[in-house]
């Protein structure tokens, strides 16, 4: 009998769409919520430098470099001068599937005035940067898998990942392939 109620509430779990919570309805197909290519990225919800709560979702409609970074780390230090150059020439720019390029730089910093001198002196100019201040214990480092930085992950302006781990010229490149 308990296999019989088992198996009945796996049947619906399944029929009703709750047996996959990562699955989310979109204009009646079903788009994964995941972290392959060709998967909606997972929602990111966090607090600016100025403790204000800036959602990933809130840049719908834009090609966007989720950054995973770190004030402490040197190979992310020495990434960022060709993170901005790749910035500043295609933030204005037409993609296939998005207005404009951004970048939502998550912190994996402990220190808040080390984060916030970090983009100060590397000159990381757009307004999208996010920590929880919890370092390795970064709940949205957690989610995405990061395990180690720099790291990203490339979003068309759907919230689909079209790239990931992209570093020096790859970015640009990746880029160039969704221009219009």
């Amino acid at each position: 009998m308990r296999f019989k109620i088992t198996l009945a509430v796996v049947v619906l779990f399944t029929l009703t769409g709750l047996a996959n919570p990562n699955k989310t309805k979109n204009t009646g197909d079903e788009v994964t919520i995941g972290l392959n290519i060709g998967n909606k990225a997972p929602e990111i919800s966090e607090k600016t430098l100025d403790g204000k709560d800036l959602k990933l979702s809130s840049l719908h409609g834009k090609i966007v470099l989720i950054d995973f970074w770190a004030s402490w780390c040197g190979p992310c230090r020495r990434e960022n001068p060709t993170v901005v150059a790749t910035y500043e020439k295609f933030k204005g720019s037409k993609f296939k599937n998005g207005k404009g390029f951004t970048i939502f730089s998550v912190s994996l910093d402990k220190d808040k005035s080390s984060w916030e001198q970090a983009i100060a002196a590397d000159k990381l100019t757009w307004e999208n940067h996010v920590s929880d201040l919890q370092g390795w214990n970064s709940k949205y480092a957690g989610i995405y898998g990061v395990r180690s930085i720099p790291n990203s992950f490339l979003i068309d302006g759907d919230g689909i990942i079209v790239a990931k781990g992209l570093r020096g010229p790859a970015l640009e490149q990746a880029l160039n392939e969704l221009l219009k």
